[in-house]
């Protein structure tokens, strides 16, 4: 045995632990904007991909700072898989999906259907559907399209519109919802 003091004992490193074994890990608030302003000790993102068949649960915020290594695996896991290309996900927008995921009570992860896009991506999916934005703000790694089971995209976007943080998009008939940290703004049925 070795006298070597055990660096996961840190306060950062403490507060992870305790926060990853709690139920939720910040408390809900009517207005998400506050979540973003003052957003307790933790944030916490968690979803899923089919595409992939990767997930992510991990607290990226703790006691007012962002975890580098949790948004290095945030920016892989949201990365474009198609031409397997990384770009750092804004974190505005990562904190967008927390606290709209947050504000539906769920426990079920988010799908994700698309994260950041290469140039080259987005002008394949927009010869596809015309859906797809030419200046897309997916090539800016400041956009998500996200899914739930247990939510409509109704609900699902009116928790994103409450942050008043961004864009939000419905897309009704593919069931998803658009989050963006752009200019606020909402679109679609």
């Amino acid at each position: 045995m070795t006298d070597r003091p055990n660096s996961w004992l840190s306060r950062r490193g403490v507060l992870a632990a305790f926060a990853a074994t709690a139920v939720t890990a910040a408390p809900t608030f009517s207005n998400a904007a506050s979540f973003l302003r003052k957003g307790g000790d933790v944030r916490r993102i968690t979803m899923y991909s089919q595409r992939t068949g990767e997930n992510i649960d991990m607290i990226y915020w703790v006691d007012g700072k962002y975890i580098k290594e949790a948004l290095d695996q945030v920016n892989y896991f949201m990365r474009d898989w198609r031409q397997d290309e990384v770009a750092r996900i804004d974190t505005r927008t990562i904190d967008i999906i927390a606290a709209s995921h947050s504000l539906l009570d769920v426990s079920e992860p988010y799908m994700l259907l698309s994260g950041y896009r290469s140039p080259a991506t987005n002008r394949m999916l927009r010869a596809r559907s015309r859906g797809v934005a030419k200046n897309s703000l997916h090539m800016k790694a400041q956009a998500a399209d996200l899914r739930l089971k247990s939510r409509s995209v109704s609900q699902m976007a009116k928790a994103a519109a409450s942050c008043s943080a961004g864009g939000v998009g419905r897309y009704s008939r593919s069931n998803f919802v658009h989050m963006d940290c752009g200019p606020v703004r909402t679109w679609g049925r």
